[in-house]
């Protein structure tokens, strides 16, 4: 156990890059944060709360350096020994596919006090900011999150599926979605059960595609940027309405400015 500590962790969930669908309690903690470590994915309008702290990006991103979990768990540790407020910035929600859990673990082992803060995990938002629904009486009553990172982890969940009997969420499966695709016709997925892909949600560059599973792994998501994505799959994604999708249209700004001087 740690003797004579004075700091604190907050594992903080950034949600899906819009910092208007940040909890209150996430702003709260930025804005006193004496250091945030972020991952790479967090938009720069969220790091920038915390205007006070020292920030440094320990995130991940395919093909380039990164601090290693280890390094940032002892980061995080030395600080709080240090007194420091530390906040742990992570996309989405940190329970969801982020390693939260090994940190928060790393943390309780070392006797580091710590808070979890959620956040809304992509999995939610981006099929929400698209105007899909997960769930819909007679069409889905549930729906299933896996990480697309390795077929190794969701080749044996997609297996156990019965076709058509929910609503498939992937996240971290840009790259896989064709495999996805072949796993799931061959399992009995008609080709034809409507796929969306979201790239990019709650941030200003979001775009959606939509079609069917057939398509999905040749789908052209022009994602030059390397932007998160989330794959969904399933019947529900045939009662998209485009119309739903958020965009702040110009009522909307409107609005908002005459909320600002009424």
């Amino acid at each position: 156990m740690l003797k004579k500590m004075t700091g604190f962790v907050s594992l903080v969930g950034a949600g899906p890059g819009d910092p208007e669908l940040l909890t209150v309690r996430a702003v709260s903690r930025l804005q006193t944060a004496d250091l945030v470590l972020y991952d790479a994915l967090v938009a720069p309008a969220i790091v920038s709360i915390a205007a006070k702290a020292q920030r440094f990006c320990v995130g991940k991103r395919a093909g380039r350096p990164a601090f290693d979990q280890p390094t940032i768990d002892r980061l995080m540790i030395r600080s709080a020994v240090r007194g420091k407020y530390v906040v742990r910035l992570k996309c989405g929600d940190p329970f969801v596919l982020g390693r939260g859990g090994e940190e928060a673990i790393s943390l309780a082992n070392a006797g580091v006090p710590i808070e979890i803060v959620p956040g809304i995990t992509n999995a939610v938002a981006a099929p929400d900011l698209a105007g899909i629904p997960l769930t819909h009486r007679g069409v889905a009553s549930g729906f299933l999150v896996v990480s697309g990172h390795s077929e190794v982890v969701f080749g044996p969940i997609l297996d156990d599926v019965s076709p058509q009997s929910l609503t498939l969420v992937v996240l971290m499966g840009l790259a896989s979605r064709s495999r996805i695709a072949d796993r799931l016709v061959c399992q009995g997925w008609s080709p034809q059960t409507p796929a969306a892909v979201v790239v990019a949600a709650g941030t200003p560059s979001m775009r959606v595609w939509t079609g069917c599973l057939a398509d999905l792994g040749s789908a052209d998501l022009d994602n030059r940027n390397h932007a998160p994505g989330t794959i969904i799959i399933g019947n529900t994604v045939g009662l998209r309405r485009p119309e739903l999708s958020h965009k702040q249209t110009d009522c909307e700004v409107e609005a908002i400015e005459f909320g600002r001087h009424r």
